[in-house]
């Protein structure tokens, strides 16, 4: 009998993304981790997959799974690829720390057909009552870090994001929002007030 235990499920931000993800398809995972989207995609859906990941750590755990994930920075290292590259370019919970994110989503848009980006949504009702109550930069499980150690430069709203989108003349192709933890396997969708209620939004982009 045996005693292997089972994997884990995606978490679930990611279980999301990964039913966008046709099988079969090319992938680029930007900020990938330690690889468990990829993975996952290569095994349920057969897609060939590529992460860029800053952290050597987890690049180390990509590899060990038998990932092609590089080590740099994201935006350096889109420059090295030929257009249309991909099917589908992903940048999961990074968007808050990038430097540049006009010039980020149009190089993502170039290398890929389509692009899905999530982020924490600062606009949950946590976050503002938070600051309204107690007059300190916020945190939560989404963002658990103080205003001087943490690793986001920006916060962003899911207004905020839409509105960029159309700045950017970008098409929003599809849109979700979540009730989940940063690392919690189970979550739900949710359809009302999801500026106030949502704590991850992952929305689907095009050319």
């Amino acid at each position: 009998m045996s005693t292997a235990t089972p994997p884990k499920p995606l978490r679930f931000d990611l279980q999301i993304i990964a039913s966008w993800i046709p099988a079969g398809s090319t992938v680029l995972d930007l900020g990938c981790g330690d690889g468990e989207l990829l993975e996952y995609l290569r095994e349920h859906k057969r897609v060939a997959g590529t992460g860029i990941e800053l952290r050597e750590e987890r690049v180390a755990r990509a590899i060990q799974r038998g990932l092609p994930v590089l080590q740099g920075d994201i935006g350096a290292e889109l420059a090295d690829y030929p257009d249309g590259a991909f099917d589908t370019v992903i940048l999961s919970q990074t968007l808050q720390q990038v430097y540049q994110p006009a010039e980020l989503i149009r190089e993502l848009l170039r290398v890929g057909r389509r692009g899905i980006v999530s982020f924490p949504n600062f606009s949950h009702w946590s976050v503002r009552a938070q600051l309204l109550v107690t007059g300190y930069a916020p945190k939560n499980a989404q963002l658990p870090y103080e205003w001087y150690n943490t690793p986001n430069i920006r916060v962003i709203t899911l207004r905020d994001f839409r509105k960029f989108m159309r700045e950017l003349g970008v098409p929003v192709l599809r849109e979700v929002a979540i009730v989940s933890h940063a690392r919690d396997r189970r979550g739900r969708v949710i359809h009302r007030l999801t500026d106030l209620r949502a704590t991850y939004g992952i929305f689907m982009i095009g050319r």
